[in-house]
């Protein structure tokens, strides 16, 4: 797992999307994994500026997310269907038809999280996908206790979490219990997974994801299993890191040529 520390938010996302743009531009049919959340916004923000100024082109792209709000249409406010139409989608002339987010409203929840899981292998699997990490070390839904060989499923919410999206609703009991999720399983077979973290209260939950040992109740310490991770995390967020000196280090070098 590769570590890179910036020193702003604004440094991690135009690096983070530096990563993006280097794959559509090398694959224009690139599968892109897409998250929702605070942290990924400065990244989206980035490519969009991309796309207008340098002529990065999605035409092509195929993208997946990570998850919904159980009982959510898609043109709720709240759902991450809007939220990825509003912050991406509708900016950077995707054809629609090949963005895909989970459905919170489908009436059969379990064959629609099977037929997801079968349109990402249909698509030739994700190329690259990003993350966010919740406050208590999960990456999209899979809340801790979840299985890290757990495939796109139904969900029930921690309170945790509830608390955390709470400031998203006009009142906590707003907040859905429930989500459709990638499993673990389904998001470590990404070919490239990209995590992009930021603020003093996600320190914790890096530190543990990175540092800890691997165990479901931190998901996202199954990054420690991926073959190509990268972790791109503001001073904020770095602040627990106990192995932050050769993480720089390993950073320095690599800005030297041999």
């Amino acid at each position: 797992m590769e570590i890179v520390i910036c020193r702003t938010y604004e440094a991690l996302s135009q690096a983070a999307a530096r990563v993006v743009a280097d794959l559509v531009n090398r694959k224009p049919n690139a599968v892109l994994g897409f998250a929702t959340g605070s942290s990924p916004l400065g990244l989206y923000k980035e490519l969009l500026r991309l796309h207008k100024e340098k002529g990065l082109d999605f035409s092509a792209v195929t993208t997946f997310n990570l998850d919904e709000y159980v009982g959510l249409p898609g043109d709720h406010p709240q759902s991450y269907r809007h939220f990825m139409n509003e912050n991406l989608f509708n900016h950077i002339h995707v054809p629609m038809q090949n963005t895909h987010v989970p459905s919170g409203t489908s009436a059969n929840h379990a064959a629609f999280c099977e037929s997801y899981e079968k349109r990402i292998r249909e698509c030739g699997g994700i190329d690259l996908q990003i993350l966010g990490i919740g406050s208590d070390g999960h990456i999209a839904f899979n809340e801790p206790g979840s299985s890290l060989g757990s495939r796109t499923r139904m969900v029930t919410l921690t309170e945790q979490t509830m608390d955390d999206n709470a400031r998203f609703f006009k009142k906590k009991s707003d907040v859905p219990r429930h989500a459709i999720s990638m499993g673990v399983g389904t998001i470590l077979e990404a070919r490239r997974l990209l995590m992009v973290v930021n603020g003093k209260n996600k320190a914790a939950a890096l530190a543990a994801a990175v540092e800890g040992p691997i165990t479901s109740m931190i998901t996202a310490s199954a990054l420690q299993l991926h073959p190509d991770a990268i972790v791109f995390a503001d001073e904020d967020a770095a602040a627990g890191l106990k192995m932050r000196d050769y993480y720089d280090w390993i950073q320095k070098q690599a800005r030297i040529k041999p």
